[in-house]
């Protein structure tokens, strides 16, 4: 049976010159970059390399990387080391209600420790108001912080007209990119961001790392203490061969990015459109043009989207109901919700992330086989009202 891969979203096939640059890492280069001899030298100064490829794959200095374990504690230390790093008094941070679990569960966590919280609403294709920001905007507020695009219904966020609001009221923004770093041109300087996170096993790279981007001069509290590593903001032996595998996963993403995107954009724009022609009754989720170039989130009435991503796994078939983070979850997605989805059909939700290894011919194969998996769920289903 043939598998297809769509729940890229989730998480990337490592690529292969990924592996291959992390090997020797694992194998033979294996000295504490904190170390004082040759071999550590050696691969400290790798290290730094990788950090290069970082930083030029965003447009930003090398000094401004912060290696993390991925995208979550990106996010965490953005939040927490600037509320804990701002002046008394400054103790407001600005998001939105679609924000991934990795900022609004900090932002929860926060608001327990006294700090206030502002979530900003989104229409009803996820886009934000940059100038609802504007108002929400206080004397106290610390920190704005908003994803450039959504996870879940690839809305991509007006970042570049937020930052300038941002910039004039003299407050920090910060931007989740995971999802678009790899498949979007991010430079920080264009979209005019002070903290940006990033995770490497969402553009092809190796899990357990990722980075926050920090802006020179940008007042930011360390989060994990101990030794001097990522200039005493970020202790720990470094994940050596993570972040060879990072700096060669973001080095090709900046060489392939638009090579990607324009073997993406047919493909997603076939899926969606044989869908939503092909089966009756289903709707796209979020922006019909401002998304990202793999993202298709369909929700199909009267049915629910756990089975039929169950029954398209029977079909070798991988796709996802949302967040990977969210997949054991019994509640409807807070993303469909935001954008005025009602919990009923929230649960008949199907997201398919395409990826550079996806062809046409899967595209033909999920066409074929999507809409009897559908027509046999809503057979069963006693909410049908053809049945």
């Amino acid at each position: 049976m043939r598998f297809i891969y769509l729940d890229h979203a989730a998480t990337t096939p490592t690529h292969p010159e990924v592996v291959e640059a992390m090997i020797p890492y694992i194998r033979e280069k294996f000295g504490n970059p904190s170390s004082i001899y040759s071999i550590a030298k050696e691969i400290r100064e790798a290290v730094e390399t990788s950090r290069k490829q970082v930083a030029d794959a965003l447009g930003a200095n090398p000094e401004e990387i912060i290696f993390t374990s991925g995208g979550t504690e990106a996010d965490n230390h953005a939040i927490e080391g600037v509320l804990y790093g701002s002046p008394q008094g400054k103790d407001h941070i600005i998001t939105t209600s679609i924000e991934h679990h990795a900022v609004l569960e900090v932002c929860h966590y926060m608001e327990k420790r006294g700090f206030k919280v502002t979530y900003l609403r989104v229409d009803g294709e996820g886009l934000v108001d940059p100038e609802e920001v504007r108002k929400s905007i206080t004397p106290r507020t610390a920190l704005v912080s908003v994803m450039h695009a959504n996870n879940e219904i690839g809305t991509i966020q007006p970042i570049e007209e937020i930052s300038k609001i941002t910039r004039e009221a003299g407050v920090y923004l910060h931007v989740d990119a995971v999802q678009t770093v790899g498949a979007l041109d991010v430079d920080v300087n264009n979209l005019g961001v002070d903290l940006l996170s990033v995770s490497a096993h969402k553009l092809y790279g190796p899990k357990g790392i990722g980075c926050l981007y920090v802006r020179k001069g940008t007042k930011l509290d360390s989060f994990i203490h101990g030794g001097a590593q990522e200039r005493k903001r970020r202790a720990g032996t470094e994940n050596v061969p993570g972040i060879i595998g990072f700096g060669k996963a973001m080095e090709l993403a900046r060489l392939e990015r638009k090579e990607r995107a324009e073997h993406l954009l047919p493909l997603r724009d076939k899926l969606i459109t044989g869908i939503l022609e092909r089966v009756p009754d289903s709707f796209l989720n979020g922006h019909p043009t401002l998304r990202l170039p793999n993202n298709v989130n369909v929700r199909f009435k009267y049915i629910e989207g756990e089975s039929i991503c169950l029954n398209l796994d029977f079909l070798g078939i991988a796709a996802s109901t949302g967040s990977a983070c969210s997949s054991e979850s019994l509640e409807p997605s807070h993303v469909l919700l935001s954008i005025g989805v009602s919990p009923e059909e929230a649960h008949g939700s199907v997201r398919f992330t395409l990826g550079r290894d996806n062809s046409e011919e899967d595209i033909d194969y999920v066409l074929e086989n999507l809409p009897v998996v559908v027509e046999k769920l809503r057979a069963m289903s006693p909410l049908y009202p053809g049945r």
